[in-house]
């Protein structure tokens, strides 16, 4: 995992949430409302991290601490616009979800907090299977509501943990996210 520094890697970021939102809209699942996040990964501003496996990318985010989400008690690591590669074997979900606890325990945060799109209720795929690896995984629900950028979300928590040996799994290099400067909470 490391902070995308070139404007190749923000690029191929992009282009991997372009191809994770056709997938979404293939199946009939929700994409966000919000017109352009592929260019969010194009703008180095706003200081992208991906998950590589051997040069390729697995996985895209954006990091931010204490994005003043309005949700959650004290600071957090917040994983913004999370996207996997679409129809990927492995269990990137699970990379993301160690990577993130031991990196927030680094940062000395308490929690990993993100959210997901809920057009549905709760308790109804497809979102109840997510949530259950979600929950499987280790994170909390913390109920759903409007999300940062408009959409019914449910919101997720995760504590933060310094794992020993997450370090040989995944190598980290990304950047110490400072608290968001605007509402949006871009770091």
């Amino acid at each position: 995992m490391h902070t995308l520094r070139t404007d190749a890697e923000r690029e191929e970021a992009a282009a991997l949430v372009q191809d994770r939102l056709r997938w979404l809209t293939l199946r009939g699942l929700p994409v966000p409302a919000q017109a352009d996040v592929p260019a969010l990964f194009r703008d180095p501003e706003t200081r992208p991290a991906g998950l590589f496996e051997d040069g390729k990318l697995l996985a895209c985010l954006i990091p931010q601490r204490d994005p003043g989400l309005g949700w959650g008690k004290g600071t957090c690591l917040f994983l913004g616009y999370v996207h996997t590669l679409p129809d990927h074997p492995d269990d990137i979900t699970r990379l993301i979800t160690l990577w993130a606890s031991g990196f927030a325990a680094r940062q000395d945060l308490p929690a990993v907090r993100a959210e997901a799109l809920a057009r549905h209720p709760l308790d109804v795929d497809p979102i109840a299977g997510l949530l259950r690896r979600f929950t499987d995984m280790g994170w909390n629900i913390r109920g759903s509501g409007t999300g940062r950028e408009g959409d019914r979300v449910v919101r997720l928590e995760l504590a933060a943990d310094h794992r020993s040996g997450v370090s040989t799994l995944i190598a980290c290099r990304v950047h110490a996210p400072e608290k968001a400067p605007d509402d949006r909470g871009i770091a």
